[in-house]
């Protein structure tokens, strides 16, 4: 059984919140009240990161893609090889509704 690093009450009220959420203008909604731009912003590049880093591309193509830092960078990836498989469940569900097939791996950059 997974047992969270974080588990509080209060994430614990985070989470049930976010398993709330049932359409995308909601989830905006929500995040947007419950967030800075930039804290957004910033978990937005995390994920790209991780869907680029499962693509193999490299380290030097991600920076140049999004933006991110190989700080940033290493960090996600470290998540991906030894963190709480919390990247993996979201891309394979991701990937298994086809919300993956269309997303752009070369967006515009952004910095955050």
């Amino acid at each position: 059984m997974f047992e969270p690093k974080v588990k509080t009450e209060q994430t614990d009220l985070l989470m049930k919140a976010v398993l709330e959420l049932r359409t995308e203008e909601e989830a905006y909604r929500f995040f947007e009240d419950i967030c800075t731009i930039a804290e957004l912003k910033s978990i937005a590049q995390r994920l790209e990161v991780a869907v680029l880093l499962r693509k193999k591309v490299t380290y030097q193509e991600i920076v140049r893609k999004t933006g991110a830092s190989s700080a940033t960078i290493s960090r996600v990836n470290r998540a991906l090889l030894y963190g709480a498989e919390g990247y993996e469940r979201v891309l394979d569900a991701l990937e298994r509704g086809n919300a993956l097939q269309s997303y752009d791996t070369n967006p515009k950059i952004e910095k955050v």
